[in-house]
Parts: structure tokens; C-alpha cells; sequence
């Protein structure tokens, strides 16, 4: 998470005001997105956390992860008992319009905050910058406004962080006896 913190702050920093991103932006906070089980064990331990910290605030997010959890399940492609995605082709065509108007459950809706910033997945640590894909270079399209291709490029997030997520997340699914990806909610459900 250093590593991927870091990288974001330098690309933040070369960003300047072209990155929109601020606290209480939550554009990016709506659309279930599939997280590892080490996001998910990250997650539960910063909802533990919480839970010792702030049990009324924790109390609010069980809350919102319960109701989004009935919600969505009747449509979720996968098993609903275990939080996994089936990782079929079918499955997951099916998950890219999966609960797309799903705010995620960690979303603070007074405050437009994250409870669990500190625990938040990758995807949620990546997402502004330009980050570099098999699709080209993506960004976050509330940012960048005005700035040229080359200028978008020059703020690229550099991450070389894939051996070790992957090392980590075998680590994770061996301690938990889960395999797979999961979505917020389900993470935090069980």
C-alpha cells in the first residue's frame, strides 16, 4: 500500500489542479468493482478497527453493507453465501452492468467521506490519475479537463506493484481458505 500511496502522491503532485479528485468527490464511490481477498482482508481489518474506534460509525456501515447486500444479491454473478464471483465468461460479462448505480456500503452519505480510507482496496487507491492498462492510458473523466494528451501523459502513475499484489493475495486466500474475487459489500459481510 506504501508503494501504491506513494506512486499516487507523486502523480498527484504532477497532477497539480488537473486532478479533481478532493474529499467528498464520490463519483468513483458509485458501481461495484471486483477486489481481491487481500482488499477484502485489508477491508475487514480496517472495519475491526473501526468497530473498537467508532462502534456507532461502524454500526452505520454494517448497515449500509447489509442493505446493499439485499440489494443486489438476487443479481449477483456469483454465490451470494461465499461473496466469490464466478469467474466464468458469462459471469463476467454479466458483472460489467452489474449494480453500476450501487453506491459502495463504505460511503459516508452525509459526508461524502469514506469510513474505511485507510483499509480502501487498490482499485479505490489508483483511481484519478492516468494509469496505464491493456486499454491505453484511462483516466478519471471529471479529471484532466483542458490538458492535452502528452500532458496527461506526464502524470502518469508509474506502479510496478503487480508481482508482490499477487504474491500478498495468494498469502491472503491461503490464510482465509477463499479464492477469488469478491465486491465490497460481500467482503465486509462475512
Amino acid at each position: 500500500m506504501q508503494i501504491v500511496d506513494a506512486a499516487l502522491a507523486d502523480a498527484a503532485r504532477r497532477s497539480g489542479t488537473w486532478l479533481a479528485c478532493r474529499p467528498g468527490c464520490t463519483q468513483c464511490c458509485v458501481g461495484a468493482f471486483a477486489i481481491s481477498q487481500l482488499d477484502a482482508e485489508r477491508l475487514r481489518a480496517g472495519f475491526d478497527q473501526l468497530t473498537k474506534d467508532d462502534p456507532a460509525r461502524a454500526s452505520r456501515v454494517m448497515e449500509r453493507v447489509r442493505e446493499s447486500v439485499s440489494r443486489i444479491a438476487a443479481d449477483f454473478p456469483g454465490d451470494i453465501h461465499t461473496g466469490i464471483l464466478d469467474d466464468s465468461p458469462e459471469a463476467q460479462e454479466h458483472f460489467e452492468t452489474f449494480a453500476n448505480d450501487e453506491t459502495c456500503p463504505v460511503l459516508d452519505p452525509e459526508t461524502g467521506m469514506c469510513d474505511l480510507y485507510a483499509s480502501r482496496p487498490m482499485t479505490c487507491r489508483v483511481f484519478g490519475p492516468p494509469v496505464r492498462s491493456e486499454d491505453g492510458l484511462g483516466v478519471c473523466e471529471l479529471c484532466y479537463h483542458g490538458a492535452n494528451e502528452e500532458e496527461i501523459a506526464a502524470c502518469e502513475m508509474f506502479l510496478d506493484t503487480e508481482d508482490l499484489e499477487n504474491s500478498l493475495t495468494s498469502q491472503a486466500e491461503a490464510q482465509t481458505g477463499q479464492q477469488g474475487s469478491t465486491i465490497v459489500a460481500f467482503a465486509l459481510l462475512h
